[in-house]
């Protein structure tokens, strides 16, 4: 099993946020864990405060240090920066590595994840450097606090993990799962306000839809994202398709 753990000042955020989908059949089979914690819950004051200005001036507030670290080592068992392998600590922040489906693959083969959802101006910065394995951010945007990108990341990471998909081809062949965006996808009915779905999908020689797959996701990922294209490693028989779709 999969645990997350997730810290937040704002715990209702996450109530029947995951009770839906592929989320909610893998809790149900015993695959993940998700529990949400309210930071305040590890301070020692009777306001229980978990920020402060911040030194050198500025807007806003950030995050104690304090709170942080001692939720961390509580729900980790462990003193910071001594956690055993299979745990890993996740700081939430829009100056971290942006998620990818490589990072997703890495944290479903963990045993916990710890999940800090920052507020306000951020988190003293001494989380990042004394505590956290991974600092993570979800794109290149800035939210209001760390709590819609904890939902993201757990949904990525639990569709990783064996069995939450159902069928084990399911996440190979995703988009991103091999550097490409995902191929385009049709159902019934076969023509619809005159488009068509294309020939090839209708004949059942499944080498052919396999490689008219490929392609159509080369084109579709050097339309829409030429920094993946760019990495895609391309046979010269694709190349040369390509050229002569004027792709």
């Amino acid at each position: 099993m999969l645990r997350f753990d997730i810290i937040t000042i704002f715990p209702e955020f996450f109530r029947g946020v995951f009770d839906f989908g592929i989320v909610r059949r893998a809790r149900a089979a015993g695959l993940v864990e998700i529990a949400a914690h309210d930071l305040r819950g590890w301070t020692h004051d009777r306001h229980k405060v978990v920020d402060d200005r911040p030194f050198g001036g500025g807007d806003g507030m950030v995050l104690k240090p304090e709170p942080i670290f001692e939720a961390v080592e509580s729900l980790t068992g462990h003193a910071a920066g001594t956690c055993e392998a299979g745990v890993r600590v996740v700081l939430l922040s829009p100056q971290g590595r942006v998620l990818s489906q490589g990072l997703a693959a890495e944290l479903s083969a963990a045993r916990q994840v710890v999940v800090i959802c920052g507020r306000y101006e951020g988190v003293d910065e001494r989380v990042a450097e004394g505590l956290a394995t991974d600092e993570v951010s979800i794109g290149d945007y800035v939210l209001s606090g760390g709590e819609p990108a904890a939902v993201v990341l757990v949904d990525a990471v639990t569709r990783l993990v064996p069995g939450a998909l159902g069928s084990e081809t399911s996440a190979v062949n995703e988009s991103f799962a091999e550097g490409l965006l995902d191929f385009p996808n049709y159902t019934r009915p076969v023509e619809f306000r005159g488009r068509r779905v294309p020939e090839v999908l209708l004949g059942g020689h499944h080498a052919q839809v396999a490689r008219w797959r490929r392609r159509a996701a080369l084109r579709k990922t050097r339309r829409n994202r030429p920094d993946l294209f760019e990495r895609a490693g391309l046979t010269e028989e694709e190349r040369a398709a390509l050229d002569a779709d004027g792709e």
